[in-house]
């Protein structure tokens, strides 16, 4: 009986220096990788765009492992289902937030997630970026909104790049006096976000704005192309849908003799698959977007070559090169140049949600890096500050010509004047209507 308890304290003084031994070497597994939870919605009626972005990001995370990860760190994520619900959004955040030493980012691919998760990240200080979407405002950064990202562009950016954009055909900025442009919007916060500031652009450039609000989901919308048409009489249309309510106005526009390429689509209704099912209908049709559409560039060619003809991929290699794809490279592109940028200032180890926000309000991006990113042509520069979390605001026109997106425009630049007069003024409004409710 001694001799059996004498070899049962060896076996666990044994098991025990084994895992004292096998503790630096987990240690330092776990000091080579950066954990990343991510919030994507591959099911629902707007699977289309999450399940691009989200495959595409992740492709590009694994070309980035492929190479020895970033400064030797190398990226791991978990994805959370959230069928674009806030809800269920606001669920996947509160549980990874804590898991794998904690999240220091969320990309929400959602306005609506975005806005439920604000204030929780804020309290939590885990930075949300919003690439192209969400709070236009939150640009302002400082104080008011800390850690809300709307980087590269927002949608009062885009607005006025798309007045820019017509006043380019028509002429130049005074020959938009006494112009018709009708808003066609679904009748959603997202779809009347732009509002404030058309009129703003209405009034200081002379041209009358139409509004014409569509009842979600969007799917009936022959009244307004009536009204758009005989009664308004536009000169242009600006096409601000989701999803399947994106695809209506365009067979619309042909039952009552529009021109596709008078209709400016927001870039949510500037994909393959937001045209494909109009057929012919689409042909002409024109959008904004803020990053490259194919396969031509180097970083799409790359992925290519290194995940697909391996037989890897998050996707069916037919939707590599498309609009949400691209979108999603771009998503981690930000995210991993954000993590080089604070592995350079805080040591080459995984890091926490503050000095994420550092990274991302020191983010610069330019034409050079962006080169070597083999991304020329692919993103324009993005230079962030603690007071600019947008970053540049640059946009590019494409136009269907019925089998694919070609680009029309070079980057433009947004009426920056008009914009950070709207943005200070609605992120003070924001600031005074929270200050209330404490």
């Amino acid at each position: 009986m001694f001799e059996a308890m004498r070899l049962r304290c060896a076996l666990v003084i044994s098991l025990a220096m084994a895992c004292l031994l096998l503790m630096p070497a987990l240690s330092a597994a776990q000091d080579k990788e950066q954990w990343l939870p991510l919030l994507c919605y591959r099911t629902g009626p707007y699977a289309p765009g999450g399940s691009g972005i989200c495959g595409g990001m992740e492709d590009y995370f694994d070309l980035l492992n492929l190479k020895g990860g970033i400064d030797g760190i190398k990226l791991k994520w978990e994805e959370c289902e959230t069928a674009y619900s806030p809800p269920r959004g606001v669920e996947c955040y509160e549980r990874t937030k804590k898991e794998h030493g904690g999240a220091i980012v969320y990309h929400p691919i959602s306005t609506g997630i975005t806005y439920a998760l604000m204030e929780r990240a804020t309290a939590d200080k885990i930075p949300l970026t919003s690439i192209g979407y969400g709070r236009a405002d939150a640009q302002f950064g400082g104080e008011i909104f800390p850690y809300t990202f709307p980087l590269v562009t927002t949608y009062w950016s885009q607005v006025t790049g798309k007045i820019n954009y017509i006043a380019s055909k028509e002429g130049g900025l005074d020959k938009l006096k006494g112009k018709k442009i009708a808003l066609l919007y679904i009748d959603v916060a997202y779809g009347q976000e732009t509002i404030p500031i058309l009129k703003t652009l209405a009034e200081k450039y002379g041209f009358e704005l139409g509004l014409f609000p569509v009842p979600a989901p969007g799917l009936e919308q022959s009244a307004q192309w009536l009204d758009i048409k005989r009664r308004f009489k536009a000169d242009w249309v600006i096409n601000r849908n989701w999803g399947i309510s994106c695809t209506v106005p365009l067979k619309e526009a042909v039952r009552v003799g529009f021109s596709r390429d008078r209709i400016i689509g927001v870039w949510w209704c500037g994909s393959e698959e937001d045209v494909v099912p109009a057929g012919p209908a689409a042909k002409d049709y024109i959008t904004t977007n803020f990053h490259g559409v194919g396969q031509e560039f180097p970083i799409i060619q790359e992925i290519l070559e290194n995940i697909y003809m391996k037989g890897k991929g998050n996707l069916p290699v037919t939707r590599v090169g498309t609009v949400y794809y691209n979108r999603g490279v771009i998503h981690g592109i930000i995210t991993a140049e954000a993590l080089r940028t604070a592995y350079k200032k805080f040591g080459a180890k995984p890091i926490n949600g503050e000095q994420m926000k550092w990274a991302l309000e020191n983010l610069n991006i330019d034409e050079k890096r962006i080169k070597e990113l083999g991304a020329e042509g692919f993103m324009p520069p993005l230079k962030t500050s603690p007071t600019d979390h947008e970053g540049g605001g640059w946009i590019r026109f494409q136009q269907w010509d019925g089998a694919k997106w070609k680009p029309i425009s070079d980057w433009i630049a947004p009426m920056r004047d008009v914009v950070q007069a709207e943005v200070k003024r609605s992120a003070e409004d924001y600031a005074a209507k929270k200050g209330e409710k404490k």
